[in-house]
Protein backbone atom coordinates (compact mmCIF):
# COMPACT_ATOMS: atom_id res chain seq x y z
CA UNK A 1 0.00 0.00 0.00
CA UNK A 2 1.09 3.52 -0.39
CA UNK A 3 0.72 4.18 3.11
CA UNK A 4 3.33 1.61 3.89
CA UNK A 5 6.19 3.99 1.56
CA UNK A 6 4.70 6.73 3.99
CA UNK A 7 5.90 4.99 7.12
CA UNK A 8 9.07 4.52 5.45
CA UNK A 9 9.96 8.04 5.11
CA UNK A 10 8.56 8.82 8.18
CA UNK A 11 10.95 6.45 10.08
CA UNK A 12 13.87 7.63 7.99
CA UNK A 13 13.14 11.51 8.84
CA UNK A 14 13.13 10.67 12.67
CA UNK A 15 16.62 8.43 12.72
CA UNK A 16 17.43 11.49 10.25
CA UNK A 17 16.57 14.19 12.72
CA UNK A 18 17.58 12.27 16.32
CA UNK A 19 21.14 11.19 14.11
CA UNK A 20 21.45 15.11 13.64
CA UNK A 21 20.67 16.56 16.47
CA UNK A 22 23.16 13.62 18.25
CA UNK A 23 25.19 15.33 16.04
CA UNK A 24 24.66 18.98 17.25
CA UNK A 25 25.16 17.98 20.60
CA UNK A 26 28.39 16.73 20.17
CA UNK A 27 29.19 19.45 18.02
CA UNK A 28 28.27 21.65 21.37
CA UNK A 29 25.64 23.45 19.13
CA UNK A 30 21.79 23.52 20.32
CA UNK A 31 20.64 22.81 16.63
CA UNK A 32 20.19 19.50 14.40
CA UNK A 33 23.23 19.20 11.78
CA UNK A 34 22.32 17.70 8.51
CA UNK A 35 19.19 15.91 10.19
CA UNK A 36 17.01 16.25 6.77
CA UNK A 37 20.75 15.08 5.06
CA UNK A 38 20.68 11.53 7.17
CA UNK A 39 16.93 11.51 6.33
CA UNK A 40 17.39 11.23 2.53
CA UNK A 41 20.31 9.13 2.22
CA UNK A 42 18.56 6.32 4.85
CA UNK A 43 15.71 6.70 2.49
CA UNK A 44 17.45 6.07 -0.55
CA UNK A 45 19.09 3.21 1.44
CA UNK A 46 16.29 1.48 3.04
CA UNK A 47 14.22 1.58 -0.39
CA UNK A 48 17.35 0.21 -2.15
CA UNK A 49 17.66 -2.65 0.53
CA UNK A 50 14.08 -3.06 0.27
CA UNK A 51 14.00 -3.64 -3.65
CA UNK A 52 16.95 -5.81 -3.64
CA UNK A 53 15.15 -8.60 -0.98
CA UNK A 54 11.80 -7.90 -2.80
CA UNK A 55 9.73 -6.67 0.17
CA UNK A 56 8.95 -2.99 -1.79
CA UNK A 57 5.50 -3.91 -3.89
CA UNK A 58 4.98 -1.35 -6.65
CA UNK A 59 2.27 0.54 -4.31
CA UNK A 60 4.56 1.32 -1.21
CA UNK A 61 7.60 1.85 -4.30
CA UNK A 62 4.88 4.93 -5.51
CA UNK A 63 4.15 6.08 -1.97
CA UNK A 64 7.97 6.83 -1.60
CA UNK A 65 8.34 8.09 -4.98
CA UNK A 66 5.29 10.31 -4.00
CA UNK A 67 6.90 11.38 -0.81
CA UNK A 68 9.75 11.67 -2.54
CA UNK A 69 8.44 14.25 -5.31
CA UNK A 70 7.19 16.83 -3.11
CA UNK A 71 9.33 16.49 0.35
CA UNK A 72 12.91 16.52 -1.49
CA UNK A 73 11.91 19.93 -3.55
CA UNK A 74 10.78 21.38 -0.26
CA UNK A 75 13.61 20.70 1.63
CA UNK A 76 15.71 21.84 -0.88
CA UNK A 77 14.58 25.26 -1.20
CA UNK A 78 14.32 25.59 2.83
CA UNK A 79 18.27 24.57 3.42
CA UNK A 80 18.90 26.57 0.12
CA UNK A 81 17.51 29.83 1.24
CA UNK A 82 19.22 28.84 5.06
CA UNK A 83 22.51 28.41 3.27
CA UNK A 84 22.72 32.01 1.45
CA UNK A 85 21.23 33.70 4.15
CA UNK A 86 24.15 32.05 6.33
CA UNK A 87 26.40 32.70 3.18
CA UNK A 88 25.91 36.05 3.16
CA UNK A 89 26.77 36.84 7.06
CA UNK A 90 29.60 34.41 6.57
CA UNK A 91 31.35 36.33 4.67
CA UNK A 92 33.60 36.05 1.09
CA UNK A 93 34.68 33.17 2.56
CA UNK A 94 31.32 31.31 2.75
CA UNK A 95 30.60 32.34 -0.57
CA UNK A 96 33.24 31.17 -2.54
CA UNK A 97 33.12 28.23 -0.83
CA UNK A 98 29.30 27.71 -1.84
CA UNK A 99 30.15 28.52 -5.45
CA UNK A 100 32.87 25.79 -5.32
CA UNK A 101 30.81 22.87 -4.05
CA UNK A 102 27.78 24.23 -6.68
CA UNK A 103 30.47 23.91 -9.69
CA UNK A 104 31.61 20.64 -8.33
CA UNK A 105 28.56 19.51 -8.04
CA UNK A 106 27.27 20.16 -11.45
CA UNK A 107 30.79 18.75 -12.89
CA UNK A 108 30.28 15.55 -11.12
CA UNK A 109 26.70 15.00 -12.97
CA UNK A 110 28.32 13.35 -16.05
CA UNK A 111 30.38 11.20 -13.81
CA UNK A 112 27.61 9.75 -11.54
CA UNK A 113 25.39 9.14 -14.60
CA UNK A 114 27.89 6.75 -16.08
CA UNK A 115 27.11 4.33 -12.29
CA UNK A 116 25.53 1.21 -13.11
CA UNK A 117 24.06 0.17 -16.42
CA UNK A 118 21.60 0.83 -18.38
CA UNK A 119 17.99 0.19 -16.97
CA UNK A 120 14.58 -0.12 -19.18
CA UNK A 121 11.81 1.93 -18.08
CA UNK A 122 9.21 0.79 -15.54
CA UNK A 123 5.98 -0.83 -17.34
CA UNK A 124 2.78 0.88 -17.31
CA UNK A 125 0.77 0.28 -14.12
CA UNK A 126 -1.84 -2.68 -14.47
CA UNK A 127 -5.40 -2.23 -13.19
CA UNK A 128 -4.93 -4.83 -10.70
CA UNK A 129 -1.84 -2.83 -9.17
CA UNK A 130 -3.90 -0.05 -9.42
CA UNK A 131 -6.66 -1.55 -7.43
CA UNK A 132 -4.24 -2.72 -5.18
CA UNK A 133 -2.90 0.75 -4.27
Amino acid sequence: MIIYGTAVLAICVLVGKVIGTVLGEIAGINADIGGVGFAMILLLMATGWLRSKKLLPAPTERGVMFWSGIYIPIVVAMSATQNVRGALDGGVMAIIAGIVVVVASVALVPAIARIGAPSEPLPPITEKEEQDA
